[in-house]
C-alpha cells in the first residue's frame, strides 16, 4: 500500500512503539544502543535496540537470527537504505512488510484481518494495538490481547500523544 493510503496513526504508532528517534537518526540509534550496553554491563537481560531502518533491512534482505554475519549485513543494508531512501519510504516499506500475526504481513492485511477495514481507516487505538504486538507477533495477539499487549497499547497511545500526534510525521 502506498504510504498515503495507510492511516497516519499506523505510522505514528510504529514510531511511538518501536523507534521514537526515527526522524533524527541515520539508521542507528546510538543512544538506545548505549543504553542496551549499559543494561548488559549492569547484568540486566538483553533487549533489542534495532531501529525501523534496521528492521526493514533485516526483513527485506536477510534471515532471522542473531549471528554476527547477519548483523554485519544488516548494518550494511541499513546504511544503504538511509542513503538511498527517504524516511517516509523506509516507513512505507516497514508498514508493508512488518509481521502483525501469523501469516499476516503489512498494515493493510492486519487491518483487514483484525478490524475488518482498510489500513486507511485505522483509528489511533487500533493502530496502537497493532504496534503493541510488534516485539513478537507470533507470541502476542491483536485479536486476543494479553494484559501485556493491552498495557503496551495504552503506553503507545500515550507516546503518540506526547510526540505531538500525527503532526510528528511532518518531521520525516
Amino acid at each position: 500500500m502506498p504510504y498515503e493510503k495507510i492511516s497516519p496513526y499506523a505510522a505514528l504508532a510504529v514510531i511511538a512503539g518501536e523507534d521514537q528517534r526515527f526522524p533524527e537518526h541515520y539508521g542507528f540509534d546510538w543512544i538506545e544502543i548505549r543504553q542496551v550496553l549499559d543494561d548488559l554491563e549492569a547484568g540486566k537481560s538483553a533487549r533489542g535496540a534495532s531501529t525501523l531502518s534496521q528492521q526493514v533491512a533485516k526483513n527485506l534482505f536477510l534471515w532471522s537470527g542473531r549471528d554476527w554475519i547477519r548483523k554485519g549485513l544488516e548494518a550494511w543494508f541499513t546504511v544503504l537504505l538511509e542513503l538511498l531512501w527517504s524516511k517516509q519510504r523506509i516507513l512505507e516499506v516497514y508498514l508493508n512488510i512488518a509481521e502483525f500475526g501469523e501469516y499476516t504481513f503489512g498494515a493493510e492485511a492486519a487491518s483487514r484481518r483484525f478490524f475488518d477495514k482498510s489500513a486507511a481507516q485505522l483509528t489511533a487505538r487500533e493502530a496502537a494495538r497493532l504496534a503493541a504486538v510488534l516485539p513478537n507477533p507470533r507470541r502476542y495477539r491483536v485479536d486476543r490481547p494479553s494484559v501485556y499487549v493491552l498495557k503496551r497499547q495504552r503506553w503507545i497511545e500515550r507516546q503518540m500523544r506526547q510526540l505531538g500526534g500525527t503532526a510528528y510525521l511532518d518531521r520525516l
